[in-house]
């Protein structure tokens, strides 16, 4: 047996590893990328949904002269629709002529 061929097989494998490795480093860099995207839709999505509600409530104020008693008041007469799996809104109302509280939350 040669003496220099125990070189030649650990060559071998540093050869197959260092390809295996960039592409698990590749990969791992695709998954933050992909996961970074879905964080900044889901906060875009929430923003749109505040922005929603807070028109919603305004309109009611306007035509009504009283803020909604309720979420659910917002979405049968004002066409308010959201995705209920996704986001949790609590809905706080303190008066007929106080703006209500109204916190958005993801689930």
């Amino acid at each position: 047996m040669n003496r220099f061929e125990s070189g030649k097989h650990f060559h071998k494998i540093r050869l197959i590893s260092l390809p295996a490795l960039a592409f698990i480093l590749l990969l791992f860099l695709f998954l933050q990328g992909v996961d970074s995207v879905a964080d900044t839709t889901l906060e875009k999505q929430a923003e749109s949904l505040r922005t929603a509600v807070d028109r919603s409530i305004i309109q009611c104020y306007a035509v009504e002269g009283t803020y909604p008693p309720s979420l659910t008041y917002l979405e049968e007469h004002y066409g308010l629709t959201y995705d209920k799996d996704l986001f949790f809104i609590d809905y706080q109302v303190y008066g007929a002529n106080i703006f209500p509280d109204v916190t958005i939350l993801r689930k």
